[in-house]
């Protein structure tokens, strides 16, 4: 299971250029309203929290391209963007707290070695408030901003941190 979600999160590009090429093709030439999107947003939102940014937008796509091409101020503009965001932004981020999936640590396992928030830009933009695995800070996966990159996971060496059903 560890290697399918790394294996998943590795490709995350890949799936965000297929599914929100698709996305846009099926708007623009089947005329999909809006509106259903939205509620597919809601959806997603609501079982996976704010995914739909990195994992299907066509604008999360375009954003994430362009800003690939500007790495000193990559961390920011990923922040603001996906803090800013849209309708769709706006309501599966509130849903993060909510949502059937979540961010989760193992605290027997971490070994607080800190690469987790070193790769979450979250937490690199705001380190007085957020972290995934030191007690008395907002874990931000549960944070409006969170748009589940998974990095954090992904970089676990202990595999201490997993994105799974809330329970």
């Amino acid at each position: 299971m560890r290697n399918s979600s790394k294996f998943l999160i590795n490709k995350r590009m890949i799936i965000l250029a297929v599914s929100g090429i698709s996305l846009y093709l099926a708007i623009s030439y089947l005329h999909i309203s809006l509106w259903w999107i939205l509620l597919a947003g809601i959806i997603t939102g609501l079982i996976f929290g704010k995914v739909f940014c990195r994992w299907v937008c066509p604008m999360g796509l375009i954003m994430e391209l362009l800003m690939g091409m500007s790495p000193e101020g990559k961390i920011k503009q990923m922040y603001m963007y996906h803090k800013v965001g849209c309708p769709i932004a706006w309501i599966s981020g509130w849903l993060n707290k909510y949502s059937l999936f979540r961010i989760k640590l193992n605290d027997e396992t971490c070994k607080s070695c800190g690469i987790c928030d070193k790769k979450c830009y979250i937490v690199t933009m705001e380190p007085k408030q957020f972290s995934l695995y030191k007690s008395g800070l907002s874990k931000p996966g549960d944070s409006y901003t969170c748009s589940k990159c998974l990095l954090c996971v992904e970089s676990c060496p202990n595999g201490s941190l997993k994105y799974k059903v809330n329970t």
